[in-house]
């Protein structure tokens, strides 16, 4: 038997069923949508969160827009189940920064991911490299944030096309951060050093002093002497 279409939204039959959701208020991806779904419209909602496996029973759909929700995150196998078949994706007008690498594996679909806030960094770099963005607004696809302030606001794709690697910022951070490290560990040591040698000075010098302050053999052989005589 096929399964009833969700409630709040239309389904209609074209080659398969298209799911229409429209501007429904949705928080969350409707449970229990028809297994031979070919369209899922989901567009100018209040989704904010694609979980995994979301789509997992629609291995029919091949057309799937998320435009104008308010997505923030998106998890790593949010679009396993349906990577081989799926035509189109829409997430564009959303409120993504960054989203796993793994999150796109094995998608063909072509991708729209323009008007997001995406911050510009070496996982944004390799997650654009997997993937088949939509020409037509490829270079609406801005650094809205940059490991590099002087790329905020441009397109990711032409800054990526002028030769920038953001991964080599990674590494040079993650080489500074290495070398600030050690040189503070170096410091401790050595200020450790210092301290001991000179706390070992210090009781040396007062041994010396308390020893110097004792009578010498020769004053004690010349006491007893006298002693001796007075008796």
């Amino acid at each position: 038997m096929a399964t009833p279409c969700p409630k709040s939204c239309h389904c209609s039959e074209r080659n398969g069923v298209v799911v229409q959701c429209v501007s429904r208020s949705l928080d969350q991806i409707p449970p229990d949508l028809p297994e031979d779904t070919v369209t899922l419209l989901l567009s100018s909602n209040r989704i904010s969160h694609i979980p995994n496996q979301a789509f997992k029973d629609l291995r029919r759909l091949k057309e799937l827009d998320l435009s104008h929700n308010h997505i923030e995150s998106i998890d790593a196998g949010a679009f396993l189940g349906v990577s081989e078949g799926l035509r189109s994706l829409d997430l564009s007008n959303n409120q993504l920064r960054s989203v796993p690498k793994e999150t796109f594996t094995k998608l063909s679909a072509r991708i729209r991911l323009s008007n997001n806030p995406w911050h510009c960094e070496c996982s944004l770099q390799e997650v654009l490299r997997e993937l088949r963005l939509d020409p037509e607004t490829v270079n609406e696809v801005s650094c809205h944030t940059s490991v590099q302030d002087e790329y905020a606001g441009r397109p990711v794709i032409q800054v990526l096309d002028s030769g920038i690697n953001f991964c080599n910022f990674h590494h040079k951070t993650t080489d500074v951060a290495m070398f600030v490290t050690m040189f503070c560990w170096f410091a401790m040591v050595i200020t450790y050093v210092i301290y001991y040698v000179r706390h070992n000075q210090e009781d040396a010098r007062r041994h010396m002093e308390y020893l110097k302050s004792l009578p010498s053999s020769s004053q004690i052989s010349k006491d007893f002497d006298t002693a001796s005589t007075v008796l």
